[in-house]
């Protein structure tokens, strides 16, 4: 009977040879995530081969916090990555350690280093031990020494003396394909990480590919660089010992913040962004001595916050979450932005009251609305608690963003166009950490309308309870929304109208980058040798010529024909995302207002004047084979 419930053939194996203890490289190499996140191949911002750049310059920008060094240069040219700076220089002896042993830093307490990012001595040995190629190059007063590796095992070790090269330290890596697979660079990221590094750092130029990078205004240039909309009124810039701050308002809803420590930019806010958004509230009530709703004062607000602490801790080696409670020892964060804000702000406002005046009239406008909602919110709280354990339209997933799991990152929630196409997602997901939200169709045009549509709406209160955003987007219960809907004309439609959802009520959903649109094949091509997939019409066309003339193929009209066992490939690891961005240059409300507004005419000359007619190509496929 014992063997018989003894479903484990390896479970009478578990012994002290089951028992392995892994070297700091090998551990690294093997579980790569503990390190730096997810892998990726590079088409998001936050893959790991953007994480290796900013362990590496996160180095240099200490050198610079230190008083060392007001220059770094970057090169990103076929995948290999070098970082100059001109600070002191990492010390010649301790060079080799400084760059392989884990651990190993001048940054655990002392005098050399305070308010610095890399406190934990992995980031930089992360890098080499993920590298295919390292060299580190350290020059000072004329002596100079190179070390090279290969997956963080020594190669080379020179010494030179009597060079004329400024000091300074020097790393170049290529990332190692066999741990990461094929991946290329998108500078854009690349530039987007260097702009940040300036506003933080004033005085600091950055050079990246031969172009110079500097900033002159600090948070007051990032706002600029990111401000979609006009704002109500010129940013509030503010800065004092160890914190500087931006803020100002703008006309959409939802709250915007850029949160920095120690000059690194904590995409998932922390202790600090909390404080920040307490401090505003506060502030203003008693600036005004009326008792606003904090909901209403900050509903519209973009604002960005720099703090630099004493010893940060952070919730994971990534660092995109601060931790820490005290900015300094006996100093509490929450304290410490409460009281300044509490003078500066309040003094900004005394002494601009036409700001004071517009900033109130917002205010007053928030008030309204919501309170305008108030009844209908209610009775929709009551219902999405409800279904909150049954939501019809939706298919969960075991572990959510919020959840304290290695997984957690991997979490997202397909929204899908009718129950055919969740079906299929249905039954090819991972059931850990991918969920499904059913639409009924098309859902509604929301552009022009306020919030109280989203509570009137029934899918769209559903959709709001799924994701848990309503209040704010700290309970946010998956890392990437994505948007899964046919490759056809209504397909594209329910696109465009999910992202004026997102857009009009929750433009923080994709300024924090978590909105993404599923790109599934058009085409299967096939032999009775291999089966390729194409995504256009030009793999298509490739994948014929390929597979030959007698090759079959489908054209996918739509998700619900692709059988549950395909469907597993296209949302798997070589799933093709593509994200949703907002940029300066996008004017979101000229944008919305063509596409979605109610200028039909203008629409309709727009159409007439780029109507494509495609003809047949049955003829030019057969003379390719």
């Amino acid at each position: 009977m014992a063997d018989l419930l003894n479903t484990n053939s390896n479970a009478t194996n578990y012994g002290d040879d089951a028992i392995v203890t892994l070297s700091p490289r090998e551990h690294i190499r093997l579980r790569p995530g503990m390190y730096i996140g997810k892998l990726g191949d590079g088409s998001q911002a936050d893959d790991g081969i953007y994480v290796l750049i900013k362990e590496v310059v996160d180095n240099s920008v200490d050198e610079f916090i230190m008083g060392a060094g007001h220059r770094v240069e970057i090169t990103v040219e076929q995948n290999v990555v070098t970082v100059r700076d001109y600070g002191r220089g990492i010390p010649l002896k301790s060079l080799a350690a400084a760059v392989s042993e884990m651990n190993t830093g001048g940054k655990y307490g002392g005098s050399a280093f305070k308010k610095t990012v890399g406190l934990n001595g992995v980031g930089v040995k992360a890098v080499n031990m993920l590298s295919s190629e390292f060299t580190a190059r350290s020059v000072r007063d004329g002596e100079a020494r190179t070390v090279t590796f290969a997956k963080g095992l020594e190669q080379s070790d020179r010494w030179e003396s009597g060079v004329a090269e400024k000091n300074g330290t020097l790393i170049s890596f290529r990332v190692d394909e066999e741990v990461f697979g094929q991946y290329a660079y998108n500078l854009e990221y690349v530039e987007q990480m260097v702009k940040n590094y300036t506003y933080l750092n004033l005085g600091l130029t950055f050079c990246l590919n031969g172009r110079n990078y500097v900033s002159k205004n600090g948070l007051l240039d990032l706002l600029g660089e990111n401000l979609t909309e006009e704002p109500l009124y010129a940013p509030i810039h503010l800065s004092g010992d160890d914190i500087e701050v931006a803020i100002t308002h703008g006309t959409g809803y939802g709250e915007s913040y850029f949160s920095f420590v120690n000059g690194q930019y904590t995409s998932q806010g922390g202790t600090h962004q909390a404080a920040f958004r307490e401090a505003i509230a506060k502030t203003v009530k008693e600036f005004f001595h009326k008792d606003y709703d904090p909901s209403d004062i900050r509903t519209s607000v973009i604002a960005a916050i720099s703090v630099k602490v004493t010893d940060p801790v952070f919730e994971s080696q990534t660092k995109i979450k601060l931790g820490s409670k005290e900015i300094e020892p006996g100093v509490s964060m929450r304290n410490f932005v409460m009281d300044f804000l509490g003078k500066h702000l309040d003094d900004y406002l005394h002494k601009h009251p036409e700001t004071a005046q517009t900033l109130q009239k917002k205010i007053v406008e928030n008030e309204k609305e919501r309170k305008a909602i108030s009844g209908i919110q209610k009775k929709a709280r009551e219902t999405a608690k409800k279904v909150s354990l049954n939501n019809r339209k939706l298919r969960d997933c075991k572990i959510h963003f919020t959840d304290r799991s290695e997984l957690a990152e991997q979490s997202m929630i397909f929204i899908t166009e009718g129950d055919s196409a969740s079906g299929s997602i249905t039954a090819s997901r991972d059931v850990r950490t991918q969920a499904v939200f059913s639409l009924r169709g098309k859902p509604l045009n929301c552009y022009g309308l306020t919030k109280k549509v989203v509570y009137e709406n029934e899918e769209f209160n559903l959709l709001q309870a799924a994701l848990n955003i309503e209040e704010d987007m700290d309970n946010l219960r998956y890392n990437k929304v994505v948007i899964a809907t046919d490759a056809d004309v209504d397909g594209m439609h329910i696109r465009l109208l999910m992202m004026t959802f997102f857009l009009q009520f929750f433009p923080e959903v994709i300024r924090q980058g978590h909105l993404f649109v599923l790109q599934t094949p058009l085409f299967r091509v096939r032999n009775k040798k291999e089966t390729l997939y194409c995504y256009s019409e030009e793999e298509r066309l490739k994948a014929v010529a390929r597979c030959g003339a007698n090759a079959e193929i489908t054209r996918f009209k739509g998700l619900g024909e692709i059988s549950p066992d395909e469907f597993k490939e296209f949302i798997g690891e070589n799933m093709r995302l593509d994200k949703v961005r907002i940029t300066k240059d996008d004017p979101i409300h000229d944008l919305l207002e063509f596409y979605m507004g109610k200028n039909t005419y203008e629409r309709q000359g727009f159409i007439i004047d780029n109507l494509r007619i495609e003809e047949d190509i049955v003829e030019q496929d057969l003379a390719i084979n």
